[in-house]
């Protein structure tokens, strides 16, 4: 027993050390190449319809690999989904790695622990949602953040490891926070491979403005959500 014991930190450092070695070497590699070539559409799916029925667990991968490494706008790849599948298709899938994504940050976060969110969540935003760890009202101060446009919601699901949310809890209640922002992004991206330019430019002019509204009010509801946390 002893022994099993004294083998199990030395495997958590293993896994720490193939995480951030996987995720820094995208980043660095890797990740402005991606965003060039997911932000065009029509040659990102034709990469995609190159392998066929394939594509589809392709195109979940960059959606998985967008919420373990921050720096990937998410957004683009949403959006991106639609162009390639439509608005139902582009949802399920785009839903579907992106939930993938989440079981993965959350549970090496689980195991991980602090030292693996402070290497890729930048200090500042660290800081802000920090209150959120170890406090009894995570979870619906964390389903109010998920639904604000402009929040880092894939910071945030590294933080929601640290906090005392139970696994299956979290999951659907990210899911369902994430669910609007993953449809309109796909009916933005159908649209736009449609030619439905008005269409598209009434939906992202009103994506924008809440974007904007969020990003200007942000701080005012995490300091709110923070003082409903500090009540009994």
């Amino acid at each position: 027993m002893e022994k099993k014991e004294s083998k199990y930190p030395k495997f958590k450092i293993a896994i720490f050390i193939v995480f951030v070695a996987f995720v820094a070497f995208i980043t660095i590699n890797y990740t402005p190449d991606i965003v060039r070539f997911i932000s065009n559409f029509e040659n990102f799916r034709n990469y995609i319809s190159s392998y066929g029925v394939g594509g589809i667990f392709i195109y979940m991968s960059f959606q998985i690999l967008h919420v373990i490494i921050v720096l990937i706008p998410g957004e683009i790849i949403q959006i991106a989904g639609g162009y390639l599948y439509g608005t139902v298709f582009g949802t399920i899938y785009t839903f579907i790695g992106i939930f993938l994504g989440i079981v993965v940050v959350f549970f090496s976060t689980r195991l991980l622990g602090y030292s693996l969110v402070k290497v890729f969540i930048p200090k500042d935003k660290l800081q802000k949602f920090e209150f959120l760890i170890n406090s009894p009202k995570a979870e619906i101060i964390m389903f109010v953040l998920f639904l604000i446009p402009g929040v880092p919601k894939d910071a945030l699901t590294y933080i929601a490891g640290l906090t005392p949310i139970k696994p299956m809890r979290f999951l659907v209640m990210c899911s369902v926070a994430r669910f609007p922002g993953i449809f309109g992004s796909c009916y933005i991206g159908a649209n736009l491979q449609s030619h439905n330019y008005i269409t598209v430019i009434v939906v992202s002019s009103i994506a924008v403005v809440l974007f904007i509204l969020g990003v200007i009010f942000q701080n005012r509801i995490v300091d709110y959500l923070h003082a409903m946390r500090e009540k009994k």
